[in-house]
């Protein structure tokens, strides 16, 4: 039995870490002007369906399953859930990385992803969407911030064969619409590189099946309670509606009723997240985030002409650590700071 949406539809799967932009994505490709603020926290994988650059677009955002505080138990509750929406398999992951932030989050996606769909997930289904692009100075461009300062996001997206976009443009809705348009044809483009449609492995097929055999026992039991319904009334004649004649908004509801109704699929989430890395990473990942944070809420206060140079110095400080890091660190940021002061100057 096959869904309204299962071949017609455009399916993305938008993925990221907590805050990382997941509820505007979704909402600017499907020109939601509001979308719930708490989407992006939220706790359970979430389906919504509407138009997109005259395409019908699925979009299913997931929670952030891929980080280290994530237990096995709800990691593969997380897995199961969005695989069950995206089925019979996405035609591409929007993967949101914000351009502020550490990349080792995303690293882990990206290895998480290989691991659960196959490389291909990775190298020919999957496009780095960059958020938090407004952290940028005016004049410098995306690919010119990539280019100069972050080699580590630029190692992401090579593993996305070299795909990426944003959807924050700097200027009008009209850009915006724009830049939706742009992110659809990159993934046809993609779609037609591979020489595939959507993502196909054994975990989708495990998911596609189970879909569909509740589907159908959803659809018998609606026609018994109906059957019993009909007993207690004056029955309408045999012929006035043929037997197992589903409209498409029915199936379009059991359609989803079944997939959210999945349990957990087949995911061997040790061998993906080895607990024993975990526990020995988690304490200094989370030491260093935490002095991260601080640093985050500490150049937010600078102007942002020395922001981005007092970022530089303390992340040479927070690396190279001790006294010496705090030295070469602070002179790495002053050097960097007077660098850009004469830059300005000279374009006065």
């Amino acid at each position: 039995m096959a869904s309204a949406d299962s071949h017609s539809d455009l399916r993305l799967v938008v993925l990221g870490r907590t805050g990382a932009g997941k509820s505007s994505a979704v909402g600017t490709i499907l020109g939601l002007q509001t979308l719930q603020a708490q989407q992006d926290s939220q706790q359970q994988s979430q389906k919504s369906r509407g138009e997109a650059a005259g395409r019908q677009v699925v979009v299913v955002s997931s929670p952030d399953w891929f980080s280290s505080s994530c237990i096995p138990e709800e990691r593969r509750c997380l897995i199961s859930s969005f695989v069950a929406l995206s089925s019979p398999g996405p035609h591409a992951f929007l993967l949101c990385v914000p351009v502020n932030q550490p990349s080792d989050g995303e690293t882990k996606a990206l290895d998480a992803l290989e691991s659960l769909f196959g490389p291909s997930a990775v190298s020919t289904h999957t496009v780095v969407l960059f958020t938090h692009t407004d952290e940028l100075e005016e004049d410098e461009s995306l690919e010119e911030y990539l280019l100069t300062w972050r080699k580590d996001l630029l190692e992401l997206v090579e593993r996305c064969g070299d795909r990426y976009h944003t959807l924050e443009p700097r200027n009008t809705e009209a850009e915006e619409g724009k830049a939706v348009e742009e992110l659809l044809e990159k993934v046809e483009q993609a779609m037609k590189e591979s020489d595939t449609q959507h993502l196909s492995c054994s975990l989708y097929q495990e998911a596609e099946e189970r879909v569909r055999e509740r589907q159908a026992e959803i659809v018998r039991l609606d026609r018994e309670r109906s059957a019993g319904e009909e007993i207690g009334e004056e029955a309408p004649p045999s012929d006035s509606q043929p037997e197992g004649t589903v409209t498409e908004e029915e199936m379009e509801r059991v359609r989803e009723e079944a997939e959210r109704s999945v349990g957990d699929l087949d995911v061997d989430v040790d061998d993906i997240f080895p607990c024993a890395s975990v526990s020995q990473s988690s304490r200094p990942t989370n030491f260093l985030w935490g002095l991260w944070e601080k640093l985050k809420s500490w150049i937010r206060c600078l102007p942002k002409l020395v922001r981005r140079e007092a970022l530089l110095g303390a992340l040479v400080g927070m690396f190279v650590g001790g006294p010496v890091g705090g030295m070469v660190g602070a002179s790495v940021g002053s050097v960097a700071t007077e660098v850009g002061r004469r830059k300005t100057q000279k374009n006065k």
